[in-house]
């Protein structure tokens, strides 16, 4: 049985559509990124399999219960680890009495060992907490009481990049342990580094459901070089030249061709400086899916948990 599975979720808030007719799977063990453009029906849908939201049509079954059935969705609840992008704590408790309050509900069997790696302040006030003090802390409350599935919103805003990689080395680990992990995110490099599948939403529909590697295959990598010469009036003659933009002393561009057809035809200039990285994960949506501005009619409605 997979640990979630959505069909043909829609949720119509009357002025905007959610989501429409989402339909997926994620398997025991497997980390599944939740990918797309603000407003495209993410937290909305990470709502609707915490029980949050009530579907307007369709379903979702998470650890065999239906979302629907508030009954039989009582114990899975219980399996299930939670961090919501706006962590919404009471400033005026200290992280030990949030981390007593959450044990009191679901257990806390790993509670020391999490906070050995995350290390929010925790006999100080969440109103002295930096962002990332806070995230530690939500991150050791999601997964404290070692649940089966731990689903997350943007998990790393505001951690340092030390801790970022603290992250993707402990959710690999858990991945390891058998724990199932979803979470949305909009930065490319940790979903790369993590994640086993994606899928992506645009407007509130899936558009896109593919293993990491085939995503980041048709989303290029950004090119920027500097050159002497005159490199622009050549990129129209290379298959996968995407997005050029001209600046003072050279070109941006995305490529998703042959990366040897690239450097012959980068050896043939002058060639200053060149950079080449990881396309912001908008740009690879927009390619992938298409150049025009995301709709504004699946913009998600949020509310702090």
């Amino acid at each position: 049985m997979a640990t979630i599975e959505v069909t043909d979720l829609t949720k119509d808030y009357g002025s905007v559509l959610g989501v429409d007719s989402v339909s997926f799977t994620v398997e025991r063990g497997e980390i599944f990124g939740f990918l797309g453009p603000n407003g495209a029906g993410k937290t909305t849908t990470i709502r609707t399999l915490l029980g949050l939201l009530a579907p307007t049509a369709g379903t979702a079954t998470v650890l065999g219960a239906d979302v629907r059935d508030d009954g039989a969705f009582i114990d899975a609840k219980q399996r299930i680890g939670y961090l919501p992008a706006q962590l919404g704590f009471n400033e005026e408790v200290t992280g030990e009495q949030v981390l007593d309050y959450h044990a009191s509900v679901k257990g806390d069997r790993r509670r020391d060992e999490l906070l050995e790696i995350f290390t929010p302040p925790v006999e100080r006030p969440i109103r002295e907490y930096s962002t990332g003090n806070e995230r530690m802390l939500g991150i050791v409350q999601a997964f404290m009481h070692d649940p089966e599935l731990v689903i997350m919103d943007e998990p790393t805003a505001g951690l340092d990049p030390l801790k970022q990689e603290e992250f993707n080395e402990f959710v690999r680990s858990e991945r390891e342990r058998g724990t199932t992990i979803f979470f949305s995110s909009h930065v490319l490099s940790e979903v790369r580094r993590v994640c086993d599948r994606v899928g992506i939403l645009r407007d509130g529909e899936l558009v896109g459901l593919e293993d990491i590697e085939t995503l980041l295959d048709q989303g290029g990598k950004r090119v920027q070089v500097e050159t002497t010469d005159d490199l622009e009036s050549a990129l129209p003659a290379l298959d996968g030249v995407v997005d050029v933009n001209s600046f003072a002393d050279g070109v941006q561009f995305i490529y998703t061709g042959d990366y040897n057809t690239l450097l012959r035809e980068l050896a043939a200039h002058d060639v200053r400086e060149i950079e080449i990285s990881e396309p912001p994960l908008e740009d690879v949506f927009m390619h992938y899916y298409g150049d025009g501005e995301p709709a504004q009619s699946g913009q998600e409605v949020e509310s702090n948990v």
